[in-house]
């Protein structure tokens, strides 16, 4: 199962680790389609134009092989979904968890990918 957003899904383990191998800048916001999420999933589908070096990717929370971003050492106090990790060269850079604005969001872009 996949989430229904407009982005590129991360489907499994192996997705997850070619996509790391393969992009030097990533932000992945791992969900569900709820209230806190939805608006994290809008934002990113306007956002390649604007970062056209990140992968945007969302990945659904309750799959098993999202254990690779739930027991991530930056989410292990997360309480709130979605959890948002972005990455430089396979390494988390950031981490944010619950809902994001806009502006939070890109300000964590603009610092880590530009």
């Amino acid at each position: 199962m996949v989430l229904q957003t407009n982005l590129k899904h991360v489907a499994n383990a192996a997705a997850y680790s070619e996509l790391l191998k393969n992009n030097e800048n990533v932000m992945i916001c791992c969900g569900r389609m709820g209230p806190m999420c939805l608006p994290v999933y809008d934002i990113m589908e306007e956002l390649p134009e604007e970062y056209p070096n990140v992968a945007f990717r969302d990945m659904l929370f309750d799959n098993p092989d999202a254990a690779v971003i739930r027991n991530l050492p930056e989410a292990r106090s997360f309480m709130g979904l979605p959890f948002t990790i972005y990455y430089k060269n396979g390494k988390v850079v950031a981490a944010t968890s619950s809902i994001q604005d806009s502006d939070q969001i890109t300000e964590i872009l603009d610092r880590e990918f530009k």
